[in-house]
């Protein structure tokens, strides 16, 4: 997702900068080559990148390694210039052998230097969508979320280095939450029957005093079906619409709001698991209090980190349709509730409507909440078109 950005960014960097004033200019006979980082220099910052150049000449060939491994660069279209893909990666050991012609006739020059080692290191813990938890077919509505092992202070830096292609083109924007997490997605849902590929391209990237990513990662996904279902709790029902057409009308009951608290949230909420046997205890009171409950429930799909899912409620199959007397979920019949969890992708929106409480933007995965200008101002870079896949 920000290929073109990174482009920009060699002829810009490439062409402020001379070839005298980045030092190591070569003076003997032939075209003048220049290498920076200088020959010989050691402890050198690892966000470096490594530039070649030759004075009013062409440059012919440019090898450079990385502890004896190939590391790739990009060339300026009229080959004077050549820079490094990426920084530089801590405690390592580089070597340069760059060839130019010109009217000065052909030369070559080599070059040996090599970075400090990283005081301390950071790595994804997780990444989301994954096989495991949510699979790799996800909803309209799916974010793609990255956990930290550490806090990252240097945001824009590891921002820069995430990237996002997709086979149809969306607007995004990655949005942190906090110092361990960070967030992507589009202004509007995917488009259905999309493939999505994520990078985070951190190995060497700076993510705080002197600390830098141990490694990349790519996850590859696709978007599903669009499957959008509306709860409204005024009328006791939800309509579910698949790719624009209605499939299904339930009825169903919802909080009954004799304390505010059993209201369901209004808002965009996004199935987050799909659950055979929930076992569902009251938030705000223990064994032996007033108002507590233990209950067992069957065929669930989660829609909130405040305990509200849509699931199946026999004991309320006579208030479905009719009246809201749960807890704050939304229950349907064992037979609806059966067939939404297996007919439920995680990801699919699930929208809730009519009820004075309002769904929080960070109460599970309910980011969609936000507006497109709140989402940004959580941004570093901003928003972006997503690069084809």
């Amino acid at each position: 997702m920000r290929a073109r950005a990174g482009a920009l960014a060699l002829l810009v960097v490439v062409a402020g900068c001379s070839l005298s004033d980045r030092g190591g200019e070569e003076h003997r006979s032939g075209t003048p080559i220049s290498i920076t980082p200088l020959d010989g220099a050691g402890e050198l910052p690892p966000e470096l990148p490594i530039l070649v150049g030759a004075a009013g000449g062409t440059l012919t060939h440019v090898a450079v390694k990385a502890a004896g491994q190939p590391v790739e660069g990009v060339f300026s279209a009229d080959r004077s210039q050549w820079r490094s893909a990426r920084p530089m990666t801590p405690g390592t050991s580089y070597s340069v052998e760059a060839t130019a012609t010109g009217p000065d006739g052909p030369a070559s020059r080599t070059a040996r230097f090599s970075t400090r080692p990283a005081a301390k290191t950071f790595a994804v813990a997780t990444l989301v969508p994954n096989k495991e938890d949510t699979g790799l077919t996800v909803g309209v509505g799916m974010p793609i979320i990255l956990t930290f092992d550490k806090p990252v202070t240097d945001r824009v830096s590891v921002e820069r280095n995430l990237f996002v292609q997709a086979s149809k083109p969306v607007d995004g924007a990655w949005h942190w939450l906090d110092a361990k997490n960070v967030v992507f997605r589009p202004r509007h849902y995917w488009p259905p029957y999309t493939k999505v590929r994520v990078t985070a391209r951190l190995a060497g990237i700076r993510g705080g005093d002197g600390m830098y990513g141990k490694k990349d990662y790519v996850r590859d996904f696709k978007i599903g079906r669009s499957q959008i279902s509306v709860a409204d709790t005024q009328t006791h029902h939800m309509k579910i619409e698949l790719d624009g057409r209605q499939i299904k009308d339930m009825p169903i009951s919802a909080g009954s709001g004799d304390v505010f608290r059993h209201h369901t949230t209004s808002g965009i909420h996004v199935a987050m698991s799909r659950e055979d046997v929930t076992v569902m205890t009251s938030p705000d009171a223990g064994p032996g209090q007033a108002g507590y409950y233990e209950t067992t429930v069957y065929n669930s799909v989660r829609i909130s980190n405040t305990g509200e899912y849509v699931h199946g409620a026999p004991w309320s199959v006579g208030d479905q349709g009719n009246s809201n007397v749960s807890h704050g979920c939304v229950n349907v019949s064992p037979e609806n509730a059966k067939w939404f969890k297996n007919n439920t992708l995680i990801g699919d929106p699930i929208v809730v409507t009519g009820t004075p409480r309002r769904l929080d933007a960070d109460n599970g995965w309910s980011y969609w909440q936000d507006d497109w200008p709140a989402w940004l101002k959580r941004s570093r870079l901003r928003a972006a078109l997503s690069d084809p896949l």
